[in-house]
């Protein structure tokens, strides 16, 4: 669980990078989407290869964790008042199923193309390359379609934020501490991911990019 998930934290680091292009214009964004499906198609497949592993054994794992901790306790709690955990710790559950169906979504958007609440998948630029900018515009223009993404990344956040506290915890990294709820670097990447991704979609919709 541990290893697959900072295989996903590392690429979304990357992906927002990539994202944050937009605030360049659309010749950077689309020249940086040409390069990823041109001479780093290769490299590019590899990548979705092992995010694809990653991803199955995650969903696995958790489905096999969470038998566990129902068959460990079969009698249910009196109470299930929090004590100590956080609210990213009690939406891990339904919070990675949403995700998982937002990624579902995703690709079916930028990358399949199948999806296409803004009429502009098929468009290309002056330079004949997939139009993504035009797409993102297009796209975030729409309330719902900023709604849905906007709330994906208040979950992808709250993931982010348990996931990242708890892996170094779960693989033996993190030293005993006597206040082990403190959080330091979880929140502060949690947060800037959320608002990396999230900028993007506000920023087309308030017309900053456009």
């Amino acid at each position: 669980m541990a290893v697959t998930g900072l295989v996903w934290v590392g690429f979304v680091i990357l992906h927002v990078a990539g994202n944050l292009q937009a605030f360049l214009g659309r010749d950077k964004l689309n020249a940086y989407s040409a390069l990823l499906h041109g001479p780093a198609a290769e490299l590019l497949w590899l990548v979705r290869v092992v995010l694809i592993v990653a991803l199955v054994l995650h969903v696995l794992m958790a489905w096999q964790l969470t038998r566990a901790a129902r068959a460990a306790r079969r009698e249910g709690y009196r109470t299930r008042a929090p004590q100590v955990s956080t609210i990213a710790s009690r939406t891990m559950g339904w919070g990675g199923f949403l995700l998982l169906a937002f990624i579902v979504l995703h690709i079916l958007h930028f990358t399949t193309r199948d999806v296409d609440p803004g009429g502009w998948a098929h468009t290309a630029d002056a330079a004949g390359r997939y139009d993504i900018y035009g797409n993102i515009v297009a796209s975030f223009r729409i309330w719902w379609v900023t709604a849905i993404y906007l709330f994906a990344m208040v979950l992808l956040g709250l993931h982010l934020w348990h996931g990242v506290w708890s892996s170094p915890r779960s693989l033996g990294i993190a030293r005993p501490s006597p206040n082990p709820l403190r959080r330091r670097v979880a929140p502060i990447l949690a947060v800037a991911l959320w608002l990396g991704f999230s900028i993007v979609p506000i920023a087309v919709a308030a017309g900053v990019i456009r």
